[in-house]
């Protein structure tokens, strides 16, 4: 049994579409880094939909020092998957996870749609406040 604070509910956009990625041209089985769903979401808002760290906390529903935090541990878990070629694997882990069922924009779309600083954050609070009511 796990001692300390339970983990706050990590909210998704959607699950990934797959659960493992793989080299090829490697003979053999693979060593695998492993990737957990809320680790994955955060690195996609971040890196790839190009919210920033208080913006992804705010959709994820924690803390930004937490979302730093994942980020931090899961960029080396990525990197050290590329470079000595693991397998990498994404699974639920031992956190709770909400999925949303609908995705946000990249944040370059709502800036070239000429959304200010402040209704791109008012667009994620409404997002962050519909947990529960998407099906």
């Amino acid at each position: 049994m796990k001692k300390g604070r339970q983990k706050k509910v990590r909210y998704v956009q959607e699950m990934p579409k797959t659960a493992q990625f793989s080299p090829r041209g490697n003979p053999g089985r693979p060593d695998e880094a492993e990737l957990l769903v809320d680790q994955f979401e955060a690195i996609k808002l971040y890196d790839y939909q190009g919210y920033d760290q208080s913006e992804g906390a705010q959709i994820m529903g924690i803390s930004r020092p937490s979302f730093g935090r994942i980020l931090r541990e899961r960029r080396k878990a990525v990197a050290d998957a590329l470079v000595n070629s693991k397998t990498l694997r994404i699974r639920i882990g031992d956190v709770q996870v909400g999925v949303h069922q609908r995705k946000l924009p990249f944040r370059q779309e709502l800036l070239s749609a000429k959304m200010s600083e402040e209704s791109i954050r008012d667009n994620i609070l409404r997002f962050s406040s519909s947990r529960g009511k998407d099906k």
